[in-house]
């Protein structure tokens, strides 16, 4: 079911404690090796310089650098919130626990450790701890931008999960609204948006990957008051 929601809450599962093998990789890498990530990024770059039809050396490296960021994070968020959601299943995880293949150009494979069974208390607990204080807080720690833009990414990523969830599966809405809701009311979030609708206060920056730094806004974005 999980699946079904879109291709950002697709997972491949895997026993835990298992290591990654070929060609999958351990997340741990994007934190344990910092050319990992400056790779990464790197590779970001290249592929916002080519979609937009520039060189890479236009595309500005916080740029590709935020964009890297937003999409790790939303990757691991959907498909844990959509667990929650769906099963009362939060997954125990820690980024050398989770595999993930290094692809560009949207949702790349990722693979958690099977799910523990279903317990359906303190759920928002559960999330904070094991996935936003941990794989996503990990991830966060390694990248050398704005804290401001890296704590609006997570509260997009966030929100974008829910409304994703609430378009493909309407009578999931209310469940994945309210958790979403008092996930980012948490002290490390409240501050990174408004509500009624979602606008987060920083910009990821994707607008400025577009020639002469004239992209289009994201519908959440602060800079967007239309």
């Amino acid at each position: 079911m999980i699946a079904a929601l879109g291709p950002f809450f697709a997972v491949d599962q895997h026993a835990p404690g298992s290591l990654a093998e070929p060609p999958w990789h351990s997340m741990a890498e994007l934190v344990d090796d910092p050319s990992v990530l400056r790779e990464r990024i790197t590779q970001t770059r290249a592929y916002l310089g080519a979609v937009s039809g520039q060189e890479p050396d236009a595309i500005e490296v916080r740029v590709a650098a935020s964009v890297t960021h937003l999409g790790l994070v939303a990757r691991l968020i959907s498909p844990a919130l959509a667990a929650a959601v769906l099963d009362n299943r939060v997954p125990i995880l820690s980024l050398a626990q989770l595999h993930w293949q290094p692809v560009l150009g949207g949702a790349f494979p990722l693979s958690l450790p099977e799910l523990p069974p279903a317990t359906p208390d303190n759920l928002v607990e559960r999330l904070q701890l094991e996935l936003l204080n941990g794989p996503v807080a990990a991830v966060t720690r390694a990248f050398e931008i704005s804290a401001h833009i890296l704590v609006g990414n997570v509260a997009s990523a966030l929100n974008g999960a829910a409304t994703a969830i609430a378009n493909a599966a309407p009578t999931l809405a209310e469940p994945a609204h309210t958790l979403t809701t008092q996930l980012l009311s948490t002290a490390s979030l409240r501050s990174s948006h408004t509500t009624d609708p979602f606008r987060r206060r920083s910009c990821c920056l994707i607008y400025r990957a577009a020639p002469a730094h004239n992209g289009p806004l994201c519908a959440d974005c602060t800079l967007d008051h239309d």
